[in-house]
């Protein structure tokens, strides 16, 4: 639908919109064609992990249809690690079963989530992967969920604009509905930051490989996963985990190395 585009809809915008992560974008035309449904979404936030082709490319500002503020706001990561660093909770999008517990929304229920952490204080993020094979497992463990759309299950794939397409609009539409539910946080801590909660990952995996916790090498990469999604799903806010990297530090303070 042509004909209202325009400076507008970067005023119409939502400051506390969810992030969107492309890691690995192969297509300039992909992620001028992501910016064109982002900012029919009121997405502004669109930050690119090792895009193939480099960036600034002159092919996405040409197939953003106009969405211009996004594609010259891009930010570029070299780690989905530093792409979320500063963000609250993160969704993976993938079609595909993954061996690790997550919990798995719809896009429906991802952006009833994403409203009870904006109306908490946080900050959400979407990640999204490469056009041929989506995101690897290591991304979607740095997920504290992951996002399915339901669809055909004999034909489920959606390419990487029409995925934005999909999660953007239940945000977009979901700022009629005010949460029924949040959660009550004192107003000295507030949700942990992906950065806050890496490093407690990291304290507590060093001092597990410190003790021999970790020493199979085959199966570490695994257990680490698992580790790290337990603490996912508990959300947990920057006094906690400053409060757990108290007990960890507590705990190994007098033992030998």
């Amino acid at each position: 639908m042509a004909g209202t585009n325009g400076p507008a809809a970067v005023d119409d915008a939502d400051a506390a919109a969810p992030a969107v992560i492309l890691v690995d974008p192969q297509l300039g035309e992909n992620i001028g064609m992501v910016a064109r449904a982002m900012l029919n979404c009121g997405l502004t936030d669109l930050r690119l992990v090792r895009p193939r082709d480099g960036w600034p490319n002159p092919k996405a500002l040409s197939a953003s249809s106009g969405a211009v503020a996004v594609i010259e706001g891009a930010r570029l990561f070299e780690t989905t690690e530093e792409a979320i660093a500063d963000l609250n909770r993160v969704y993976a999008t993938t079609a595909r079963t993954r061996d690790m517990t997550k919990a798995i929304l719809t896009p429906r229920g991802a952006a009833a989530d994403m409203r009870a952490l904006v109306a908490a204080g946080g900050r959400p993020g979407l990640i999204y992967g490469k056009e041929s094979k989506g995101l690897n497992n290591d991304d979607v463990a740095l997920a504290d969920a992951i996002i399915q759309v339901p669809l055909n299950p004999a034909f489920s794939s959606l390419n990487l604009a029409q995925a934005v397409l999909v999660t953007g609009y239940e945000w977009y539409q979901s700022a009629a509905d005010a949460p029924q539910a949040q959660l009550a946080l004192p107003k000295a801590t507030r949700p942990a930051s992906n950065e806050e909660l890496v490093g407690l990952f990291e304290h507590l995996e060093d001092e597990l490989d410190a003790c021999g916790f970790l020493r199979v090498k085959e199966k570490r990469p695994t257990m680490v996963r698992n580790l790290r999604n337990i603490f996912h799903r508990a959300a947990l806010t920057e006094q906690e985990v400053r409060t757990l990297r108290g007990v960890v530090a507590g705990l190994t303070r007098h033992r030998p190395r």
